[in-house]
């Protein structure tokens, strides 16, 4: 008789009908990035207005070492991607690039790239873990972890050796990236090393017109010439 099976098993599960199935567990907010640590425990780019933070530069970016790993926190004001570039030299081209982009989706996804010339190539390898990102405010902000030290491989550098970093944003169609924002991204004035710590900041150029040296000496030129007269 089947009748003893088919009662054992709706005891079974009749025993289970007030405990639901397991559920992926919350995910946690994105945690703000601060900026207080930066010169202390990381070293910190900020690119825009002066005494702008993570939430109101036009870029910024930050790293610290974590065991094995570098930290690095990017965000932008800009809806499509944010990245850094590690390279030899000040020019875009054969550099190594972790990018963070909005896709369609509403997901920010790190990427990793390699730039041919002009071009940035998406290379499927990519050394970022433990990565999150949100879109907020009309900005893309990320973090993720990658590895110090790398086989020896073209598209990969090593972290440990010293750096030109290159800064970027710009806008992505379908969660792919385009042209960056402006025509000459920042580029950082020397090699960054990641075991020294520093808060860097680039004026954008809407604040760079009175910094200038030439600027400067044409303005005392002018009061000069306007306190003294005209003959």
């Amino acid at each position: 008789c089947f009748l003893f099976p088919v009662f054992y098993l709706v005891m079974i599960f009749s025993d289970y009908t007030g405990y639901p199935f397991p559920t992926a567990p919350p995910v946690d907010p994105f945690a703000k990035i601060r900026v207080d640590d930066c010169g202390k425990t990381k070293g910190c780019f900020r690119y825009g207005k002066p005494g702008c933070n993570a939430e109101t530069c036009d870029y910024f970016l930050s790293y610290r070492r974590i065991g094995a790993d570098v930290e690095f926190e990017l965000s932008a004001d800009t809806d499509g991607w944010v990245a850094v570039g590690f390279s030899s030299d000040k020019k875009m081209g054969g550099d190594d690039v972790m990018a963070c982009v909005h896709d369609d989706n509403g997901r920010v996804r790190i990427q990793h790239f390699y730039n041919v010339g002009q071009w940035a190539k998406e290379i499927q390898r990519n050394p970022a873990r433990d990565e999150e990102g949100v879109f907020e405010n009309n900005r893309v902000t990320c973090r993720f972890k990658r590895p110090v030290y790398v086989p020896r491989e073209e598209t990969i550098v090593d972290l440990h050796l010293s750096w030109y970093y290159l800064f970027a944003w710009g806008p992505a169609i379908q969660g792919s990236i385009t042209r960056h924002d402006i025509d000459s991204p920042p580029v950082s004035e020397r090699v960054v090393s990641i075991y020294k710590y520093e808060d860097i900041f680039m004026p954008s150029a809407a604040y760079q017109t009175f910094s200038s040296p030439f600027c400067l000496l044409l303005i005392v030129a002018l009061t000069f010439y306007l306190l003294m007269g005209t003959p």
